[in-house]
């Protein structure tokens, strides 16, 4: 770990990896599912700020692997997200946010690069994740008056026992905060992911079709809506 950044060293060159993922097809899914509406975080609200790592090299591969730094979310789970946002800046935090949408071929970079003991802390690219449903979120609690993101912990994309939501380590303050940012999105239908604190997916991520949209083509808005596989 370097500077707060948790690194993995990739079983391939990440140029090969996004090569064999964008040529690669997601998992064909069968059933109803609801119709994407895909929405833009940024719009929803001054408060809640942004530090999209994987559009940098501040993330586990070292490597920018999003084009943009952008974040979206299908419109229930930004509503709910939100809401959560707002219950929580009276007590003077607001929301940081890492990551959320993810097209499924990053999906797929990240557990091909990932070494097998560490890939409880990925999504299978066979099985679609959360995220590639515009479901699911990575964030964080910062404070309002100062910006600095709060100490959790455990550092962001860590992969290891202090990035599970229940560890007993860290000092009191460090779980109290890690603890108030789960209730707070518990109380707005999220779950935490059993091996990650900053990991929340909305409730109805089974409803929404694994998408695979690049933030090139979603950026003029009508492509948010379209499904894709």
């Amino acid at each position: 770990m370097q500077g707060g950044i948790f690194h993995v060293s990739p079983q391939q060159p990440l140029s090969i990896l996004t090569r064999q993922a964008l040529a690669a097809q997601p998992p064909h899914e069968s059933g109803e599912f609801l119709k994407p509406d895909l929405v833009d975080l940024s719009t929803l609200d001054p408060t809640i700020h942004f530090d999209i790592r994987y559009a940098t090299k501040s993330n586990f591969l070292g490597e920018p692997v999003y084009s943009q730094a952008k974040a979206y979310m299908q419109r229930p789970a930004a509503e709910a997200l939100l809401r959560a946002s707002r219950k929580l800046n009276p007590l003077g935090y607001g929301l940081l946010i890492h990551d959320s949408y993810r097209p499924w071929y990053v999906t797929k970079i990240f557990w091909d690069a990932t070494p097998e003991d560490k890939r409880i802390f990925v999504a299978n690219p066979a099985d679609g994740s959360r995220p590639n449903r515009g479901c699911a979120v990575d964030l964080t609690l910062y404070d309002l008056k100062t910006a600095a993101p709060i100490e959790m912990t455990g550092v962001y994309d860590e992969m290891s026992e202090r990035s599970y939501p229940f560890y007993a380590g860290g000092t009191s303050l460090q779980r109290w905060h890690r603890d108030l940012l789960r209730h707070a999105m518990e109380a707005e239908d999220f779950d935490v992911y059993e091996f990650e604190w900053w990991h929340f997916d909305y409730k109805d991520w089974r409803h929404y079709p694994i998408l695979n949209l690049t933030f090139e083509k979603m950026g003029n808005g009508r492509a948010a809506k379209e499904k894709s596989h």
